[in-house]
This record gives C-alpha cells, structure tokens and sequence, in this order.
C-alpha cells in the first residue's frame, strides 16, 4: 500500500509538469514589441542624437519607491483555493537576496526575491526564494517606445522538496517570465520635438529615427536619433502674445 501511494504521489507530480510543458510549454520571456537595441555605432555621425543617462540609482530609487510607498508587486500563478492565494510576491529583500538592478559587464542584471503560494492537486504548496534574471532593452519604430524585457534565467527555492520544485519551478519561471513583461521604459511621446518658432514663421519637428543604448560607466545611456524638418507654423502652434 505504501509502495502504491508514493506512485501514485509520484505519478501526480510528473502528470502536473508534463501537463505544464505540453500546454504552457517551456519558461520563456514574453516577447516585447519591437527589435533588440543595438549598442551605438562608434563611426555614425552624432548629430541629430541625444543621450539620456539613467544611472543605475535610478532603477534602485523606482523599486525602492514602489517598495516603500506602493504595494509590492503581485502576479498570480496557477489557480486560486479557498486556503490558497496562488500568486507571487515581489519582496524587498529574502533568501539572502536583495531584490535590485545591477549594471555588471556591459548587462543589466536583476535579482528578485519573492514569495508565494501554488494550489496543487495535493494542496497549497507555499514557497519563498529568489530568481536570477537579465534585462534586456527593445525599441518598436510604430510606436516610438523603448521597452524591458525581464528574462528570468533560473530560480532558487528555499527547502523545497525536490518532487515540490519539480512543479513549482516551471511555473514561477513562467509567471514571472509572462506578467511582468514587457516594461515601457521611454515612450516616444516624452521625448517628441514640435517647437514653434515664430521669428523663423515655422515648426521645428523631429521625428525620431533610432534609438540606441549600452551600459557604461554604471549608467544605462540611451541615445535618441532624431531627423529634423522645419513646417510652416499652424495656427494651433502660435505662441501666445
């Protein structure tokens, strides 16, 4: 009888991760609008280009901001129980980590501590630990938005048996990989150029043309590449007497 409970327990949790990867398939980053950005091109030209530098305080000063004034940040995994939440918790700090942004090697690193809880078939599986991930940047010309993309490369949990990882793993992964992507990061709209100029009798429009970006003296430098055109100054635009 023992023999048959452990396999049937067994059976169980290697039914739940098939089931995961047959229908959810593999843990892999939801895919952001847009293409990868390209690092600057060293021989181009620097006219039409700005940089804005968001140094690696910045991003820390944001997390320590929604930590301290905001809710953390919560994601639901799997199904919800009468005694089980099923969801995951962005901590502060846990496990050892300190949930941050860090800029190593040309890279922009983010460890993230977490807790939460899973609804199983043999019951509500709670857990805490943390997760390596990289972040990476990708720019859609449509809409003129730079985003984030979170990419959870592994998970660390902390005590867990290992049957108990086998299922919880996969879908942590997933969960963060899926519902914290994408990140809007620079939205077209807050770095647009319509200036009216009245002595000239025209607009000053620039449309941007790239966008590209690379991590360097701890400091995450995006540059913006504009195209210049003047326009005939619109009656909307006439500046106030």
């Amino acid at each position: 009888m023992r023999t048959f409970v452990i396999g049937l327990f067994v059976g169980i949790i290697v039914g739940g991760v098939l089931a995961f990867f047959i229908f959810v398939r593999a843990p892999q980053a939801s895919q952001a609008p847009g293409n990868p950005v390209l690092p600057p091109d060293p021989n181009a030209s620097k006219e039409g280009t700005a940089r804005i530098v968001l140094p690696q305080e910045f991003f820390n000063g944001v997390l320590q901001t929604i930590f301290t004034e905001m809710k953390p940040p919560v994601f639901a995994v799997g199904q919800q129980s009468a005694d089980c939440d099923g969801q995951i918790t962005i901590l502060p700090e846990g496990s050892g980590t300190r949930t941050a942004v860090s800029f190593e090697k040309n890279t922009i690193t983010a460890p993230l501590a977490f807790a939460g809880s899973y609804a199983s078939p043999v019951g509500c599986l709670r857990f805490t630990g943390w997760a390596r991930s990289n972040f990476g940047l990708r720019y859609d010309p449509s809409t003129q938005t730079v985003y984030g993309q979170l990419n959870v490369e592994n998970v660390s949990l902390d005590g867990v048996n290992p049957f108990v990882g086998a299922i919880v793993t996969p879908f942590v992964q997933s969960t963060l990989n899926t519902r914290v992507n994408p990140i809007r990061i620079l939205d077209g709209k807050q770095v647009a150029v319509n200036l009216p100029v009245a002595a000239a009798q025209g607009n000053l429009n620039a449309a941007i043309r790239d966008v590209r970006a690379e991590v360097k003296d701890n400091a995450l430098n995006i540059d913006v590449i504009y195209d210049f055109a003047g326009a005939p100054l619109s009656e909307t635009a006439q500046p106030s007497p």
